[in-house]
């Protein structure tokens, strides 16, 4: 990491120091980082927790396929590592995983998971941008109150992501699956804006 950890913690983030490693065995490397600054560490630690709680509105394997693809969009070794593991915990599709960084040509993914990862791809990719009928689509299987929380994760992964890959923070050896795309399987993946144009293309009309 470009930035070290600390000898000593502050006594107000030692308890969730102490959970991640009773939870996974370590404590994560992102949070030898925002534990630097304990305010910003509860917040982040509190926004990301009440996004991923049992009752969001998103489901489970939703707010997983979010956060990864987010995290390969940024390169993020951390992220993917940490969250593939959610992943593969809460998705019963291994082929699902390994096809998410190709998903436009994959057959795993439903209708509504298709448009929430054409949003997520809108949202984080520098040039693209979010249409109306994004939104559209999307109100077929959420209300206006869960595609807030969906923008609202969709933004959380992007700065974690971000801060993780600034600063360097690498992997922890927590997911196994292969779902981090090499350099030259993305440079050859279609936009998001090139597959909807086709969909659009061939969708006939009502």
């Amino acid at each position: 990491m470009r930035i070290s950890a600390k000898k000593r913690y502050s006594v107000l983030i030692r308890p969730l120091l102490w959970l991640q490693q009773r939870h996974f065995g370590k404590v994560l490397n992102p949070a030898l980082l925002w534990g630097r600054r304990p305010p910003l560490f509860w917040l982040v630690a509190g926004f990301f927790g009440y996004l991923d709680r049992r009752s969001s509105p998103l489901s489970p394997v939703i707010r997983s396929l979010v956060c990864v693809r987010v995290s390969q969009l940024n390169d993020c070794a951390f992220c993917v590592d940490a969250n593939g593991m959610r992943l593969a915990e809460r998705c019963q599709s291994v082929e699902k995983i390994k096809a998410l960084a190709h998903w436009q040509q994959s057959e795993h993914f439903d209708e509504c998971e298709r448009a929430v990862l054409t949003y997520v791809e809108a949202v984080t990719v520098t040039g693209q941008r979010v249409t109306d009928s994004m939104l559209v689509s999307l109100k077929q299987w959420f209300d206006e109150d869960a595609l807030v929380e969906l923008t609202a994760l969709i933004a959380f992964q992007n700065l974690s992501a971000k801060f993780n890959t600034a600063l360097d923070v690498p992997e922890q050896g927590f997911c196994s699956l292969p779902i981090q795309p090499s350099a030259s399987e993305s440079d050859t993946t279609p936009t998001t804006n090139t597959v909807q144009a086709d969909k659009d293309a061939n969708r006939k009309p009502l």
